[in-house]
C-alpha cells in the first residue's frame, strides 16, 4: 500500500474544489449565497428536504404517523436540491444554519417552530403525537441509545466509507480499508442486537428503527454505494431479515418517494402535498404531461 504522501501546510486555505461527486456542494463557510424564500403549503408541517437517508428518516416517519391515523401530520414536502444548492438560500438557512437536509418548520402552533437535524426531528414528532417513542423508562432510553448510535456512527458510513469507495475522484486503499472497516464492525453491531430483538430497540418498532434503516438497510438492499457484494452484506442475516420486513412496510415505501429525484421516474415524487399525490404526482406522470404542453 503506497498511497500519494501529502504534506499538510502550515495553515490550510481553500483554494479549489475537492473533486469528486458533490464537491460543489462543500465549502469551509456557513451562511446564505442568495436569496430565496421558502414556498410555504397549507399542512401544519413544512418538510424541506431531499431523499437522502437522512431526508428519508423524516418522510417515512410523517408517512408512518399518517398510516398510524395521526390526521394532525399532513405534511408539504418540498424539495431542496443540494446539487443545484438551494439549501444554501436565505429562507433555508434561516430554518437551518447548518444548510444540511432535512428541516423542518412545526406550524401547528401560536408560533412557527423550526426543527433541524434528522434525529432532533424524529424526536420532535414522536413527542408532539406519542408515537414510536416509549414515554419512560429503560425502553425510551434504549430508543434513544439506538438513536444517538445511528446519528454519531453514519457520517462513518456515508462521509467515510461512501466516499471514499463511491464518490472520491480517486481511490486510495488506506482510506477504503479504513472506513470498510468502520462499516463491517457497525453492520456487526447491529447483527448482534438483531440476533435477539425484532426491532433494534427490542419489540416495538421506533424512531430508532426509522433513522437506522434509512442507511444501513438501504445499504445492505443495494441501494446505497453499490457496495452490498464488497461489503458482504449478506453474512448479516440478521440485519437483512429485520431490513427486508421494514422494507415491506407501505408507510417505508411511501416515505422512499418523497422528495427523490432520482431513480426509476415511477419511484420519484418530488413534491408531496396530499396522500393522492403518490397515484398522480409521481414523475413517470408529470413528464409526458410537460412534454405535451
Amino acid at each position: 500500500m503506497s498511497d500519494t504522501t501529502y504534506t499538510p501546510p502550515k495553515v490550510w486555505t481553500w483554494e479549489q474544489e475537492s473533486g469528486g461527486r458533490f464537491a460543489s456542494i462543500n465549502r469551509p463557510i456557513a451562511g446564505a449565497t442568495h436569496d430565496k424564500e421558502l414556498p410555504v403549503g397549507e399542512h401544519p408541517y413544512q418538510l424541506y428536504s431531499l431523499a437522502t437517508p437522512n431526508g428519508v428518516k423524516v418522510t417515512v416517519m410523517l408517512e408512518e404517523l399518517l398510516a398510524a391515523g395521526h390526521s394532525g401530520a399532513e405534511y408539504d414536502a418540498w424539495l431542496i436540491n443540494i446539487g443545484e444548492g438551494d439549501q444554501f438560500g436565505s429562507g433555508f438557512v434561516e430554518v437551518n444554519p447548518n444548510s444540511k437536509i432535512p428541516a423542518l418548520m412545526d406550524r401547528s402552533g401560536d408560533a412557527p417552530v423550526r426543527v433541524f437535524e434528522s434525529g432532533s426531528i424524529l424526536m420532535h414528532l414522536a413527542e408532539k403525537f406519542d408515537a414510536f417513542l416509549p414515554k419512560e423508562g429503560a425502553a425510551r432510553a434504549e430508543v434513544m441509545n439506538w438513536l444517538f448510535w445511528q446519528m454519531g456512527s453514519a457520517p462513518y458510513l456515508g462521509g467515510g466509507f461512501g466516499h471514499f469507495y463511491a464518490y472520491a475522484p480517486e481511490k486510495y486503499e488506506y482510506p477504503i480499508n479504513r472506513f470498510s472497516m468502520e462499516a463491517k464492525r457497525q453492520l456487526d453491531v447491529l447483527d448482534r442486537q438483531l440476533a435477539d430483538n425484532r426491532y433494534i430497540a427490542g419489540d416495538d418498532y421506533s424512531i430508532a428503527d426509522m433513522a437506522i434503516w434509512a442507511w444501513y438497510g438501504q445499504l445492505v438492499l443495494g441501494r446505497l454505494y453499490e457496495a452490498a457484494e464488497f461489503l458482504d452484506v449478506e453474512s448479516y442475516t440478521h440485519v437483512l431479515r429485520w431490513t427486508k420486513e421494514i422494507d415491506a412496510r407501505p408507510a417505508v415505501s411511501r416515505g422512499r418517494m418523497v422528495n427523490r429525484a432520482f431513480g426509476e421516474l415511477h419511484t420519484q415524487l418530488r413534491e408531496r402535498h396530499d396522500a393522492s399525490d403518490f397515484d398522480t404526482k409521481t414523475q413517470d406522470k408529470l413528464e409526458p404531461a410537460e412534454a405535451d404542453s
